[in-house]
C-alpha cells in the first residue's frame, strides 16, 4: 500500500506560487512608478500648464512693469531670468509634495505595500518624473525668455554645466517637496508647508542686488540656499563674475538631497508601518 505525501508537488497547489513571489529585477520598479508619475501629469495638464504660466507670467511682470525702474539700461531680463528658472522649479516641485500627500491619504499606499515592491521605488517615481516634469517646463520659460530679449553669453560647455545646476537644484527641492508631502497630514497641508519654500526665491537676490536690501535681510538673502544656485547660473550664462558661489550652491544641494533622503525613508517607513 503506497503512501500520498501532501502538497509533495508545489505546482499543484494554489498557494505555493504566492510564497515564492520575488522583487522585480533591478529597476522595474521605478520605472513603472516613474511611468505612472508621468501618466498622472499628462491626465493633469492644467497643473503642468499652470507650473509654467506662473513663472512666466511673473517675468513678464518685472521685465516690462517693474525692469525700467530696476535697470533704466533695458537689459533687466538679463539679470532676472536665472531666478525664475529657480521660481519655475519651484512652482513643478511643489506639486510633487501634493501628489505624495494624496497618496498617503487615498489608501494606495497600503496596496503597493502589499507587493514585492522596494518601499523607495514610490518615492523614487515621483522624485524623478517631477525632475523630467520641471525640465520641460524650464525650457519652456527660457525659450519664453529669449524671444522677449534674454540675450546670454554662455559658450556650449556653460550652458551644459548651468543645465546641470538648474537639474541638481530641482532635484534637491523636489526631493524636499516629497519629504514635505510625506510629513502633512493631507494635500491641503502639504501646500501650505510648501508655500514657505516657494516665497525664499524672493528673498534672494532673484530680482535685486542682495547690497541693495536693508541690512537685517541683507545677511539672510546672502547666506540662504537659493542665493548661490542663482549666482552660479547667473555667472554661467551671462559671465558674471562667480567666486566661491559654484562651490556653496553644490555643497546647499547636496546637503538638502541627503537630508531630504533620509528624511524621507525615515518618514516613509515610520507612517506605512503604522498602518
Amino acid at each position: 500500500m503506497s503512501t500520498i505525501t501532501p502538497h509533495a508537488n508545489p505546482a499543484a497547489h494554489p498557494a505555493a506560487p504566492a510564497a515564492r513571489r520575488t522583487r522585480p529585477a533591478g529597476l522595474t520598479a521605478e520605472v513603472v512608478f516613474v511611468r505612472r508619475s508621468l501618466t498622472h501629469t499628462l491626465r493633469d495638464p492644467e497643473a503642468l500648464l499652470m507650473a509654467v504660466l506662473l513663472p512666466t507670467m511673473l517675468m513678464l511682470l518685472f521685465t516690462f512693469v517693474f525692469g525700467g525702474a530696476l535697470d533704466p539700461s533695458g537689459g533687466y531680463v538679463d539679470y532676472v531670468v536665472p531666478g525664475i528658472i529657480l521660481l519655475c522649479a519651484g512652482f513643478g516641485a511643489g506639486s510633487t509634495a501634493l501628489s505624495v500627500a494624496g497618496d498617503m491619504t487615498t489608501g494606495v499606499i497600503d496596496r503597493f505595500r502589499t507587493m514585492p515592491l522596494r518601499a523607495s521605488a514610490v518615492l523614487t517615481g515621483h522624485v524623478v518624473a517631477s525632475v523630467l516634469r520641471n525640465l520641460v517646463a524650464t525650457a519652456i520659460v527660457v525659450a519664453v525668455a529669449l524671444a522677449v530679449g534674454f540675450r546670454p553669453t554662455a559658450t556650449a560647455g556653460e550652458w551644459l554645466a548651468a543645465i546641470g545646476v538648474i537639474a541638481l537644484y530641482i532635484l534637491a527641492i523636489t526631493s524636499l517637496f516629497a519629504a514635505i508631502g510625506l510629513a502633512a497630514s493631507g494635500p491641503d497641508a502639504a501646500n501650505a508647508y510648501g508655500f514657505i519654500l516657494l516665497f525664499l526665491p524672493y528673498l534672494s537676490s532673484a530680482f535685486v542686488p542682495v547690497e541693495s536690501l536693508p541690512t537685517w535681510l541683507a545677511g539672510f538673502a546672502q547666506h540662504q540656499p537659493i542665493t548661490p544656485v542663482i549666482e552660479t547660473i547667473r555667472s554661467l550664462l551671462m559671465g558674471t563674475p562667480v567666486g566661491d558661489q559654484a562651490w556653496l550652491a553644490l555643497g546647499w544641494c547636496t546637503l538638502i538631497i541627503v537630508v531630504a533622503a533620509t528624511w524621507g525613508a525615515w518618514l516613509f517607513r515610520t507612517r506605512t508601518g503604522r498602518r
